[in-house]
């Protein structure tokens, strides 16, 4: 049997993986969108947030700042210097007790010897640099001191080539001749590939004969050079990192790696090589390091690629760049910092991303800007008007009753099924018509009744009034500072979703009235952002109602007023505006004549006063006595039930005229929103 070998999926987006929830996240945008943001922005922030069951950008940015804070508190840089003053202490207390012990030296040699090692300078390098023609006397002591040579050789090449240090653990002299080999091939294919005279032929030759140190395997010059300036960007920062008398012990010992000049040499040429190839690459940057751990010179260049990865991780998670999207995250990249699951985490962020874009809930319009669709829309009318359909039911302690209003009254006849048909079925009357056609065949009921199209009988309604609906909505700068601006979208949507799923005869016009008054459409409305001007235009509101209403003359007038203010705005005879603070009798007389023009046209007139204002409720009061209407106070969460609550008592004819209350109407009726 052949060996059956199992790996994580690599061939693109995993065709297994459970689809995504987009319904959390069109809620979220919504309310932020209603809260005045752009759809993009709205989406943008709730994958930040993350959903009840999902981390956001927010977390896996905090967890990358977390990782990067942690590499700089815990580690410093002079690992390596450390290393080599233990490696050369050691040798000489191991040259002091041979020297101690050795009963056959000269007394004068002894002496000259033990000289020399009391007056070692203090510097490190300096010692090291001294000690390069002493003649040891003990073993040990010799080998320690050759192991600094070759630590040192070996940090500077880990420095360029990761993983380079434990490769070269007792490297030989073949092992070091091939390695200056290899660096002199490989500056002499940078130098021709600077020249653009370099090939694909070139880079095969080289990778045949040195592909060892290669690992990753790179598949043209260009992989391999990239991967060899980030690599040798970082050893350059972690340079830039350390303080000048590090630096200058560095520097000093730098001559003694592997006993050969010729290495050092080889990657001073490779770094210019590479700087002038990598321009790009931050060359110059440094971090402090305050940590008690040292960091050796190949261990400290990569947890300075750690930092650089981390901070391209933390601009990626940002998305606050131009054309920014989820996709730019490097999720190799976030797994090697943060572990797996933050992969995970990242990769269904962008899944839901491209779902949200995919489901055809958000578009982009001819100006490149991202809008909630007409879909998205419906969906979000649908959950406003659920949530709505909920506060009905709990003030009355009713459950909700499958029953739509699109059909109005049931009159107790029934009548044949007929194409195009939206009323209930009379279940019992459509049983009854296939057990008698079923006898009357023939065949006995004890075999199985089918229903047939023509046994189909439902259930006849009254006849229902259409409705012509006019929802002012104030749009004042009061509104956004008092916290009403997202009740009052809410509202506006709900009603919006209602009439156009469940009373598609009814006409409804959206109407804003701030400093002036406008139509909107409910995708212009629900995307509005917050009004700072000031002013209260209800007559011009006033004026677009009740043309819309004559425009309807068949229809019955419902007149939808909500506002937390009294009118300081109205229209002059020219179309301008006129301002005043507090309200002038002039454009209360305009308010009041056109809600006297709304009365004779018979609209039903409902006031939603928002606030505790005396003088408000003063107002609105005597307004809504002038053409018989009604005033509503509710509280901004259920300011939605009692907009809707309104309009749906205004279509009861047993409801004296809609103003009944929307909980009377509820508790008659029942109501129910369906998906």
């Amino acid at each position: 049997m052949r060996d059956t070998r199992y790996g994580r999926y690599d061939g693109g987006p995993d065709p297994l993986a459970p689809p995504v929830d987009i319904a959390e996240a069109l809620d979220a945008i919504g309310e932020d969108v209603m809260a005045g943001y752009s759809p993009e922005r709205a989406m943008r922030e709730f994958l930040r947030r993350g959903g009840r069951d999902q981390r956001g950008l927010d977390d896996l940015a905090r967890r990358v700042a977390e990782r990067r804070r942690d590499l700089l508190q815990r580690h410093h840089l002079d690992g390596t210097l450390q290393e080599v003053r233990e490696l050369l202490d050691h040798a000489l207390l191991e040259e002091r007790k041979q020297l101690a012990r050795d009963v056959t030296m000269d007394d004068a040699d002894r002496a000259f010897r033990e000289m020399q090692l009391e007056n070692l300078p203090a510097s490190t390098a300096a010692a090291v640099s001294e000690l390069s023609s002493y003649d040891w006397s003990s073993r040990q002591a010799r080998e320690d001191y050759e192991k600094i040579k070759d630590l040192l050789g070996r940090e500077m090449l880990d420095q360029r080539f990761a993983g380079m240090k434990n490769a070269l653990e007792n490297a030989t002299d073949e092992d070091r001749a091939a390695i200056n080999e290899m660096l002199g091939d490989l500056n002499e294919l940078l130098d021709k590939h600077r020249r653009g005279v370099d090939t694909q032929d070139d880079f095969e030759a080289f990778m045949d004969k040195h592909g060892d140190f290669f690992p990753e395997r790179p598949r043209d010059v260009e992989e391999l050079l990239d991967s060899l300036a980030q690599r040798a960007a970082a050893a350059q920062r972690m340079r830039n990192s350390m303080t000048q008398e590090q630096r200058d012990e560095l520097d000093a010992l730098a001559s003694q790696a592997f006993g050969s000049p010729e290495l050092m040499q080889s990657l001073s040429q490779l770094d210019a090589n590479l700087q002038a190839l990598r321009p790009g690459e931050d060359w110059g940057g440094s971090e402090r390091f305050d940590g008690e751990e040292g960091l050796g010179l190949g261990d400290g260049t990569g947890v300075l690629q750690d930092l650089a990865d981390l901070d391209q991780l933390s601009d990626q998670l940002s998305q606050s760049y131009g054309g920014a999207r989820l996709d730019d995250v490097d999720l190799d990249k976030l797994a090697r910092q943060l572990g797996d699951e933050a992969a995970v985490d990242a990769r269904t962020l962008q899944r839901l991303e491209q779902a949200l874009r995919d489901s055809g809930t958000l578009r982009r319009d001819s100006t490149g800007q991202l809008k909630l669709t007409p879909k998205a829309m419906r969906q979000l009318g649908k959950a406003l008007l659920r949530d709505v359909a909920n506060k009905m039911s709990g003030r009355q302690g009713q459950r909700d009753l499958r029953q739509a209003g699109a059909a109005g009254e049931r009159s107790g006849a029934t009548r044949e099924w007929a194409f195009g048909d939206t009323e209930p079925w009379d279940v019992t009357r459509t049983v009854t018509n296939a057990v008698v056609r079923t006898v009357s065949e023939g065949r006995s009921a004890r075999d199985g009744v089918r229903l047939e199209i023509g046994d189909v009988e439902v259930t006849e309604t009254e006849a229902r009034t259409q409705a012509c609906v006019a929802l002012l909505v104030d749009t004042s700068f009061s509104m956004a500072m008092d916290g009403r601006w997202v009740p009052m979208k809410r509202t506006a949507l709900a009603l919006h979703t209602l009439i156009r799923s469940r009373f598609r005869g009814d006409a409804l016009q959206l109407i804003g009235f701030g400093r002036h008054a406008e139509v909107m459409d409910i995708e212009q409305l629900t995307g509005l952002d917050a009004m700072w001007d000031k002013g209260t235009n209800l007559h011009h509101a006033l004026l677009l109602a009740n043309r819309h209403f004559r425009k309807h003359p068949n229809a019955q007038p419902v007149l939808l007023i909500v506002t937390d203010g009294e009118p300081t705005s109205h229209l002059e005879p020219d179309g301008e505006v006129w301002f005043s603070y507090p309200p002038h009798p002039l454009t209360v007389a305009y308010a009041v004549r056109e809600l006297d023009n709304a009365g004779r046209l018979g609209a039903q007139t409902t006031f939603f006063r928002l606030g505790e204002d005396p003088g408000l409720a003063r107002f609105i009061d005597s307004m809504a006595k002038r053409v018989d209407g009604r005033v509503v106070a509710p509280e901004l969460d259920d300011l939605g039930a009692a907009v809707v609550g309104s309009y749906l008592g205004s279509r009861d004819p047993r409801a004296g005229g809609g103003y009944g209350g929307y909980g009377d109407w509820f508790g008659n009726r029942g109501f129910w929103v369906g998906d």
